[in-house]
């Protein structure tokens, strides 16, 4: 599992949403967008999304989870969390395809 934490001061929410949904969805040919929630009570608003695409090197789906949060003072909470990049019963290993999937995220930010 990889995590990666931001915080966007003077962002725009919906501007970061999709530049986010299709940066990772155009990037990768196996990538996909699975399912989102969307949340907001006056100023505040929360989004998540949950990515997946095929790792080449582990040779299996990882997931990105992307949640991202505005309070009524604007600035925005990022939290990115992947997991399932590993082949192994009781030991984790071979987490390459989870962090090449953050590292993607990363770069768009």
């Amino acid at each position: 599992m990889a995590k990666l934490e931001r915080i966007i001061r003077g962002g725009d929410f919906r501007g970061l949403l999709l530049r986010i949904e299709q940066g990772i969805t155009g990037g990768n040919v196996s990538a996909s967008l699975e399912d989102g929630s969307d949340f907001s009570d006056g100023n505040t608003r929360c989004s998540v999304r949950v990515f997946e695409r095929y790792s080449w090197i582990g040779k299996n789906r990882v997931s990105l989870n992307v949640t991202l949060f505005q309070g009524a003072d604007g600035v925005i909470y990022l939290s990115a969390i992947t997991s399932g990049g590993s082949q192994a019963v009781f030991v984790k290993v071979n987490t390459f395809g989870e962090s090449a999937f953050l590292e993607k995220l990363e770069a768009l930010l």
